[in-house]
């Protein structure tokens, strides 16, 4: 009998490995810990450009009126809020995560109050999500898919979610193509973002992971090429800001027209 290859039980946590079964608890109390500062902490480690990001992310899912989208991953519910807009009353907006202290800490923000009292919350697991196939006309996953465990098993959950010709939106961070950009990049990340989350957080090892997490993240065409295997098509992908953050697009079949030309 074979021994069983240990890095088929285990996975990354930053540049650590732990035990696959661990990482969703360990990601979870990570989230814990910075809730009621992670908006802040994003726009302060941003100079607020994530809110530019996340807007054309929803330009590029383009959901309609009336329309029913999923927010993946959703946390303090900026994309779900801003989706929420754009399809109206007669639309329905779900914010499924797996922390529920996130989900707290958005729900109790006073910007757009009114807004998030008509969003839908779900606790629950991204790679196991307690929804019926085919029920979203639209999917957005922003910052969230490179924690889960099995990130695509968390593709194919919202493949299965969406209606066909539904739309799917990643908006995730990259690793610059420039060199000198990523240089600086990198030294900020590495070396300021720590000390700024121990500051205002007191996690200084959330944002060691942040970091290491995102250099560990597939480069945008082999993100691409993965969802092609799971079954997306029409996939494309935008860099922003020098290519900090990416947005890839795709759709569960070629029906419908729902993006922009």
């Amino acid at each position: 009998m074979q021994d069983l290859d240990p890095l088929n039980e285990t996975t990354h946590i930053g540049y650590q490995r732990i035990a696959k079964a661990e990482k969703t608890r360990w990601v979870r109390h990570q989230f814990d810990t910075v809730a009621r500062r992670y908006d802040f902490m994003n726009t302060l480690l941003s100079c607020g450009i994530h809110y530019l990001w996340k807007r054309v992310a929803l330009d590029m899912l383009n959901p309609r009126m009336g329309d029913r989208v999923l927010d993946l991953c959703g946390g303090t519910g900026d994309l779900a809020v801003s989706a929420k807009k754009r399809v109206g009353m007669r639309g329905r907006v779900v914010l499924c995560d797996i922390n529920r202290e996130m989900m707290k800490a958005g729900k109790t923000k006073p910007a757009r109050a009114s807004v998030r009292r008509t969003l839908e919350y779900v606790q629950g697991d991204a790679e196991s999500m307690p929804f019926p196939d085919a029920s979203f006309d639209a999917a957005v996953v922003g910052f969230g898919i490179r924690n889960l465990t099995d990130m695509d098993r968390g593709f194919q959950e919202m493949y299965r979610i969406l209606k066909p010709g539904g739309a799917m939106v990643c908006l995730e961070f990259s690793n610059p193509e420039s060199l000198p950009v990523r240089k600086l990049y990198h030294l900020y990340s590495f070396h300021l973002m720590p000390r700024l989350g121990a500051l205002f957080t007191g996690s200084r090892e959330a944002y060691t992971y942040l970091p290491e997490s995102i250099r560990l993240f597939p480069s945008p065409d082999v993100l691409a090429s993965r969802l092609a295997d799971i079954g997306f098509k029409r996939i494309e992908y935008r860099r922003l800001s020098h290519g900090i953050a990416v947005i890839h697009r795709g759709m569960k079949t070629d029906a419908g027209d729902r993006f922009f030309s």
